[in-house]
């Protein structure tokens, strides 16, 4: 076979390919262009005072326990506590407006907001990543403690006892029970006992407002009760006449009423005996 031939095939082997290419591409129908990406509206965000861990009721609140939050102004409620500022756009994604917050709550701990809740008291219990409300929380110089967890209308009494008189020690803060006192009466020869109060809450033990953590029982030496405002001296009276006995509730009777329990009424009974009748009165 001579070079021309040679060459001659060669030319129409690379242009019957070329054709091949042409016609396919012909055939081929033309692909649709990618809709773009939706472009995510913008949400305005206000940074929000939350809690980095649960917080009880009594907790005295500090820098080292909330920080700041973006939170959508949409669903901003009028008693979470917020640093002030004009709200920002969220248009930048999440992670992008959780940094830029943690940078902002880093230069506005100790000012603003925060100052004004430091020292004060949680009143309501309050779960990890939920806005401090002001409605939650006592600021400083509104009260302690024990006015913060007091219901209205209510006092607390301080009542001594110990491990005989508090069930053994295993009364708790918080447990509900009834103070109960025996004594004599004057001008009569027989003790009494007498239901004080019924129903009442147990609010400390010596200075124990919380148990710890999987604790059976407290021995201490005072209880501190929350008692009705109008029976309040009935406990103090009680301290007068001696040594009171707190029993403690069943958990299924703790939608009793509460206040004064007293004595029941007093009934005369007759005995016959060896053909004699006489007359005790007995309560």
């Amino acid at each position: 076979m001579g070079a021309v031939r040679i060459a001659i095939l060669a030319a129409a082997a690379v242009a019957a390919i070329l054709l091949a290419f042409i016609v396919r591409g012909m055939m081929t129908p033309a692909q649709a262009p990618e809709p773009a990406a939706p472009i995510a509206e913008a949400r305005p965000m206000a940074q929000v005072l939350v809690a980095k861990e649960d917080l009880p009721i009594g907790t005295r609140l500090s820098a080292a326990l909330v920080s700041w939050q973006p939170w959508p102004v949409e669903a901003l409620n009028p008693t979470f506590i917020t640093d002030g500022q004009a709200p920002a756009a969220a248009a930048e994604g999440a992670d992008k407006v959780a940094e830029k917050a943690s940078q902002a709550a880093a230069s506005a701990l100790g000012a603003g907001p925060l100052q004004a809740i430091e020292g004060a008291i949680v009143r309501e219990p309050i779960a990890k990543g939920e806005p401090i409300s002001a409605s939650k929380i006592v600021r400083g110089g509104e009260g302690g403690y024990m006015s913060v967890v007091l219901e209205p209308g209510m006092r607390a009494v301080a009542v001594p006892v110990n491990q005989e008189t508090a069930a053994g020690g295993f009364i708790l803060p918080g447990d509900r029970v009834d103070v109960l006192q025996s004594y004599r009466p004057p001008g009569q020869e027989r003790e009494i006992t007498e239901t004080l109060l019924r129903n009442v809450r147990v609010l400390a033990i010596d200075q124990t407002t919380t148990p710890e953590k999987d604790a059976n029982s407290i021995v201490g030496t005072v209880a501190t009760i929350e008692a009705p405002a109008a029976d309040a001296e009935l406990l103090a009276l009680g301290r007068a006449r001696g040594e009171m006995v707190l029993a403690l509730r069943s958990y299924a009777d703790l939608a009793g009423p509460v206040g004064r329990g007293g004595v029941s009424a007093p009934q005369t009974v007759r005995i016959h005996r060896n053909g004699q009748v006489t007359e005790e009165t007995v309560r």
